[in-house]
C-alpha cells in the first residue's frame, strides 16, 4: 500500500513579516544599503520546513491586491493596517526570484488574500487524496482544519513547529468542529484585520458563546437568554455579528488549481539561487541551502515531525539518489555533469581555487633572513596565532606576515615561554619601527597579545576592522563577511582547523605546521587586500581623518586600559549579595500575600495568569503571540502607581538581575592573573560611536536605585596610595544641541552657568528663576532630554505626573520659546532625506536608510535618529579626543596614574595620592578643551575610596 502524499502550502506574507520583525531590533544590511531581514527571516523558515519535512509537494502563497470580495462587503476591512514597511516591499521580488530559481510554485490571484488561496488549494487536495499542511502562524487557519488538513505552525523565533490536527484546534478554541472557528473568530473580531465583531465580547466570552450556543446564528437567536448590557450590545450589532463572521470565513473557491504535477518538489537551480544569494551577501544561508539540498541531507531518514500530533505513519518520501564517483555525486540525486556540483557553481573564490604563496619559516638562518627582508618593508599586515581568546593569558602559537597579494610568511613560535620570548626579540626591531606601518584585523587584540611579552607595537596602524566601521557601520565587521563581501573570497574556516566550541575542541597548537600556515598567512593576506579597498572608500566617505586622528588612537588607549584592569572587592560583593538575599525574600513573601497564593515568579505564565485571570488587575490585559498574558515592564510599569503587588514584582525582578548579572558574576570575572576586572572596549557595535563595554558591561550597571549604585562601591583603587576620580561631562548632550542650533536663550543659560533645567522651567512657565518649583524643574528636565530623542505628549504624560493636554502645551511652548531648536530638528529631517545620512562634529555619519520609508512607525524612528545620532555621536567624539589626550599627557609625563574606565560621559582614573591635584587640572583641561563648542563644556570632578564616593 502506498503512503499518503503530503501538500505543504507556505503562507508567504505571514512568514515574511515574522523574518522581518525577528531582526527589527538588529536589521540585517549588506554593503549595498539593502535590508535583507525580511528574505534572511523568510528563507530560514522554508528551507527549516524543507529539511525537516521533505515534502513531496510544495506551494508558496501571497496576497495580491487584498480581498476585493471582503472590502465590497465591509470597506473597513483591513483600513487600520500601517503601510507595508520599505525592507518587506523591497523584499518580496527577491523572495519571488529565489523561488523561481528553486523551481517552487507561487500561487496567488489577483483580488484574493493568500489565506483564501491555501483554503482552496487544501480542500481540492483533500479530495485527490492528500495530506496537507498549511505552513502558517495564523490562527484564522484553524477553521480549515481537518483529517487530512492540518497547521504547521511555527513557534517562537527559532522554536521549531507545532502541528495542529483536530484535537489541537477542539482545545486550543474549546470548540467541537474546527468549522466553528469562523463563528468563534466573528464573535470577537480581529483589531489586525479590523473585523468589528461583537461589542463587548473577547476571547473568554466568544469561546463560552460557542460552548452554549455553538454558532454566531445560533447565539443571535436566543439573545432573549443574555443579561444586562451584554444583551443589549449582542442584540444591537446582530447584524455586525454576521458580517464578521463572513469576513472572518476563508473563501474555498478561489479560481485556482491544485495541479499534482506542478507542485511537485524539483530538483532547484543551484547556479542561479547561488547567484542571488551572492548579490545578497547571504554566506551562511548559502552553506545552508546547499546542504538542505545536498545528496546526503536529501537521502537521509528523518523523523516526520507532522505525525507528533497527527497519529499519522506516513514518512518523507525521499528520491534516489546515485553515487556517481567521488567528486561527481549528483546533489539532487541521478547522474549530473560536474559543473552542476556546489562546489564548482558558487563561484565564490577560496585558498584550494586561488593562486598564492604561503610559506612557514623554519628556525635560524632562515628566521633571520626573513626578519631581515620584514624591517625592509614600509607597510605590512600582520596576524597573530594563539592558544585561546583571552589576550591576557593566551599564548602565541605563531605569527603571520603578509606585504605583497597573495603571498605571505608564518613564524611558528615554540611552546616553551623562554625560547618564544627569544623569538620575538627578534621581532623587537620591526614591531617597534616607528617607520613601517602595521595592518591588520582588530588590532588591539593583537597589541594586547605582545604587550604580555613586553613588546609594543609602534608605527602607524591601520585596522580593516575599524576602517569597515567608518565606511558601513550598520553591517557586521568580522573577516570571514568582509572577504566575501568586497573580495568575493571564502577564507579558511577556523572550526575546520580546530573543531566547534567545547571541550572537544583543540588548540591551535594542535594543528599540523602546513595546515597553520595556510590559514594564519589567508587571514594576513585577505587582510592586507582588504585595506587597499578601505583605504578608497574612507576617502569617498570623508572619514579618513576620524579614521587617522580618532579611532586609530583610541584603539591603543582602550588597549592600555584593558590591560590596567580595576581593582574589585569580592568581600563586599558577596556581602551585598546576601543582602539582597534578604530583600529578595521579603518581596517574594510580599507578592505571595498579595497573590494568594504561591507560583513562579520569574514564570510570565504564572505571573499573567495570577495577575490578570485572579487578581484581575485590568479589563482587557494584552497578549503575547503565544497566547499567554504579555508581563513585560513596560506593561507592568503602567500599572505599578496602582498596585502595590506590581510594585513588588518590579522590585524583584531588578534585584534579581542585580545579583545575577553583577552581583555573582563579577567576582567570577575577576582575572586569577592580575587579580582584577578587564572589560573589553568594542569600537564597532554602536552605530552612534559611542564605546560598547563586554565580559563584563560595566556601562550598563545601574544607577538609578540605592542597590544598582552600590554594585559601584565594589570598584576600588589598586592599593592604599591610590583613589579613584571620576570625571564627569556636565549636560554635554544639552550643551552640543543648543551649540550646534545656535539656540542663544540655552547658550547664555550655559555661558553664565545657570541651571539649565530651571532656566527652561523659568522661560516655558514663565516664573522668576528663582521662584521655579521643584516640580517644574523636574518636567523642563524632562522635556530638555526627552527633546533629543523626540519625546511626544503622550511619552511626557507617562514621564510625569501631566495630563496628554498638559504635556503637548507644554511641549509647544517649549518650542515656542525655542525656535532654533526647533528649525535645528526640522533641517536635520531634511539633510537626512536628501542625503540618507546625519554626522557629528567631527563628520562621523549615521546611515538613516529608512529615512524616507512610507512607513509612519519606521519613518518616525529614523527621523528621531536624524536628530538624536549627531548628538549622541558629537559627545562619543568628544570624550575620544579626551581620552587620546589625556592618555598621552599621562604617558608624557611618566605618571603612576592610570585611565581605567569610560562610561558614556564620565571617565574613571586610579589616581597616584601624590599625583591628585595635577591629575585633576590635567583631567580637566583636556576635557573642557578637547572641542570647542560656542558653549563651553564642563567637567565635575569627585575622589572617593570606591567608584560610588568618586561618583
Amino acid at each position: 500500500m502506498s503512503e499518503q502524499k503530503r501538500l505543504f502550502l507556505v503562507d508567504a506574507y505571514a512568514l515574511i513579516f515574522r523574518g522581518y520583525y525577528a531582526f527589527i531590533k538588529n536589521p540585517r544590511v549588506n554593503s549595498k544599503g539593502v535590508d535583507t531581514s525580511a528574505i534572511l527571516g523568510f528563507m530560514n523558515s522554508l528551507l527549516d520546513v524543507i529539511k525537516r519535512e521533505r515534502p513531496d509537494h510544495l506551494a508558496v502563497c501571497f496576497d495580491q491586491g487584498g480581498s476585493s470580495d471582503r472590502v465590497e462587503m465591509y470597506a473597513e476591512y483591513k483600513a487600520n493596517r500601517d503601510e507595508t514597511p520599505e525592507a518587506i516591499k523591497v523584499a518580496v521580488p527577491y523572495i519571488k526570484d529565489i523561488l523561481k530559481a528553486m523551481h517552487i510554485p507561487i500561487m496567488v490571484k489577483e483580488g484574493y488574500e493568500a489565506d483564501d488561496v491555501i483554503g482552496t488549494l487544501s480542500k481540492q487536495a483533500e479530495l485527490q487524496g492528500y495530506k496537507t499542511f498549511m505552513v502558517t502562524p495564523d490562527k484564522d487557519f484553524a477553521q480549515l482544519v481537518s483529517e487530512n488538513i492540518f497547521m504547521y505552525r511555527p513557534k517562537s523565533f527559532g522554536g521549531g513547529y507545532e502541528t495542529w490536527g483536530i484535537p489541537e484546534v477542539q482545545q486550543k478554541f474549546e470548540v467541537e468542529r474546527p468549522e466553528q472557528v469562523i463563528d468563534f473568530l466573528g464573535m470577537m473580531g480581529d483589531s489586525s484585520d479590523n473585523i468589528p465583531g461583537l461589542p463587548g465580547v473577547g476571547e473568554k466570552t466568544a469561546k463560552k458563546f460557542i460552548q452554549e450556543y455553538g454558532s454566531m446564528e445560533n447565539l443571535l437567536a436566543n439573545t432573549h437568554e443574555l443579561k444586562g448590557k451584554m444583551k443589549e450590545k449582542v442584540e444591537a450589532s446582530k447584524e455586525l455579528g454576521l458580517l464578521s463572521k463572513e469576513l472572518a470565513r476563508i473563501m474555498l473557491d478561489v479560481p485556482v488549481e491544485f495541479c499534482e504535477k506542478d507542485f511537485e518538489m524539483s530538483d532547484p537551480d543551484i547556479e542561479a539561487v547561488s547567484n542571488i544569494f551572492q548579490d545578497l551577501e547571504f554566506r551562511r544561508l548559502t552553506e545552508n541551502f546547499l546542504k538542505t539540498f545536498s545528496a546526503e541531507a536529501k537521502s537521509s531518514t528523518s523523523t516526520d515531525a507532522t505525525t507528533t500530533n497527527t497519529g499519522s505513519t506516513s514518512k518523507p518520501t525521499n528520491k534516489k539518489v546515485t553515487d556517481a564517483g567521488a567528486g561527481q555525486f549528483s546533489l539532487f540525486g541521478g547522474e549530473e555533469d560536474n559543473d552542476n556540483t556546489a562546489s564548482s557553481t558558487f563561484t565564490r573564490k577560496t585558498a584550494s581555487t586561488t593562486s598564492h604563496f604561503y610559506q612557514s619559516v623554519a628556525s635560524g638562518m632562515a628566521t633571520k633572513l626573513f626578519i631581515k627582508n620584514l624591517i625592509a618593508q614600509t607597510s605590512v599586515c600582520f596576524d597573530t596565532e594563539t592558544t585561546g581568546l583571552n589576550p591576557l593569558t593566551t599564548e602565541l602559537v605563531g605569527i603571520a606576515f603578509s606585504w605583497e597579494a597573495g603571498k605571505g610568511f608564518y613564524l611558528p613560535f615554540p611552546e616553551n615561554r623562554d625560547e618564544a620570548q627569544s623569538l620575538i626579540e627578534q621581532l623587537r626591531p620591526f614591531f617597534e619601527n616607528e617607520s613601517i606601518e602595521k595592518i591588520g584585523q582588530n588590532l588591539k587584540y593583537d597589541i594586547k597579545v605582545l604587550a604580555k611579552y613586553n613588546i609594543d607595537v609602534k608605527g602607524k596602524l591601520f585596522d580593516t576592522m575599524l576602517a569597515h566601521y567608518l565606511i558601513n557601520p550598520d553591517m557586521r565587521h568580522n573577516m570571514d563577511v568582509l572577504a566575501e563581501t568586497y573580495l568575493n573570497y571564502t577564507p579558511i574556516s577556523i572550526e575546520s582547523l580546530i573543531g566547534k566550541k567545547g571541550k572537544n575542541q583543540l588548540s591551535m597548537r594542535d594543528v599540523p605546521l602546513e595546515q597553520q600556515t595556510e590559514y594564519a598567512v589567508e587571514d594576513a593576506d585577505i587582510t592586507l587586500q582588504l585595506k587597499e579597498h578601505f583605504q578608497t572608500e574612507l576617502g569617498e566617505a570623508n572619514t579618513q581623518s576620524l579614521f587617522n586622528d580618532i579611532e586609530i588612537p583610541l584603539l591603543r588607549v582602550l588597549a592600555s586600559m584593558e590591560l590596567e584592569g580595576i581593582n574589585l572587592d569580592k568581600d563586599f560583593l558577596n556581602s551585598l549579595s546576601e543582602q539582597l538575599d534578604a530583600d529578595i525574600k521579603t518581596l517574594e513573601t510580599n507578592i505571595y500575600e498579595a497573590a494568594g497564593e504561591e507560583f513562579n515568579i520569574a514564570s510570565p505564565k504564572q505571573l499573567g495568569d495570577i495577575l490578570f485571570d485572579k487578581l484581575k488587575l485590568v479589563d482587557k490585559p494584552k497578549k503575547t503571540k503565544t497566547g499567554q498574558y504579555a508581563t513585560s515592564e513596560d506593561i507592568l510599569s503602567y500599572l505599578a502607581k496602582d498596585h502595590d503587588i506590581i510594585r513588588h514584582i518590579l522590585d524583584f525582578r531588578g534585584l534579581s538581575k542585580l545579583k545575577s548579572t553583577y552581583v555573582d558574576a563579577l567576582p567570577l570575572q575577576v582575572e586569577p592573573s592580575t587579580g582584577r576586572v578587564h572589560t573589553d572596549y568594542m569600537q564597532t557595535v554602536a552605530a552612534t560611536g559611542r564605546l560598547s563595554s563586554n565580559n563584563p558591561n560595566l556601562q550598563n550597571i545601574p544607577i538609578r536605585t540605592e542597590r544598582g549604585r552600590q554594585v559601584r562601591k565594589a570598584f576600588i583603587p589598586r592599593n592604599n596610595d591610590y583613589t579613584l576620580l571620576a570625571a564627569d561631562y556636565s549636560q554635554i548632550e544639552l550643551r552640543i544641541i543648543a551649540a550646534l542650533s545656535e539656540e542663544e536663550t540655552m547658550i547664555e543659560a550655559f555661558k553664565n552657568g545657570e541651571d539649565i533645567h530651571a532656566s527652561t522651567a523659568s522661560k516655558v512657565f514663565n516664573v522668576p528663576l528663582n521662584e521655579v518649583s521643584r516640580e517644574q524643574r523636574s518636567n523642563a528636565k524632562t522635556v530638555n532630554f526627552g527633546i533629543i530623542y523626540g519625546v511626544s505628549a503622550f511619552g511626557l504624560s507617562n514621564q510625569t505626573d501631566l495630563s496628554r493636554s498638559e504635556a503637548k502645551e507644554l511641549i509647544d511652548t517649549y518650542y515656542a520659546t525655542y525656535p532654533k531648536l526647533r528649525k535645528f530638528i526640522s533641517e536635520q529631517v531634511d539633510f537626512a532625506r536628501d542625503n540618507g545620512y546625519v554626522q557629528t562634529v567631527l563628520g562621523r555619519r549615521r546611515y538613516l536608510k529608512d529615512i524616507n520609508s512610507r512607513n509612519a512607525v519606521v519613518r518616525g524612528a529614523a527621523e528621531r535618529n536624524a536628530v538624536n545620532a549627531p548628538i549622541q555621536g558629537s559627545a562619543a567624539d568628544i570624550i575620544k579626543i579626551a581620552m587620546i589626550n589625556i592618555h598621552n599627557r599621562l604617558n608624557e609625563g611618566s605618571f603612576k596614574t592610570k585611565m581605567l574606565l569610560q562610561v558614556h560621559d564620565e571617565l574613571v582614573f586610579d589616581v597616584y595620592k601624590p599625583e591628585l591635584e595635577a591629575i585633576k587640572s590635567l583631567v580637566k583641561t583636556e576635557m573642557e578643551s578637547a572641542y570647542t563648542l560656542r558653549v563651553p563644556l564642563d567637567v565635575d570632578l569627585d575622589i572617593g575610596d570606591n567608584w560610588l564616593e568618586a561618583h
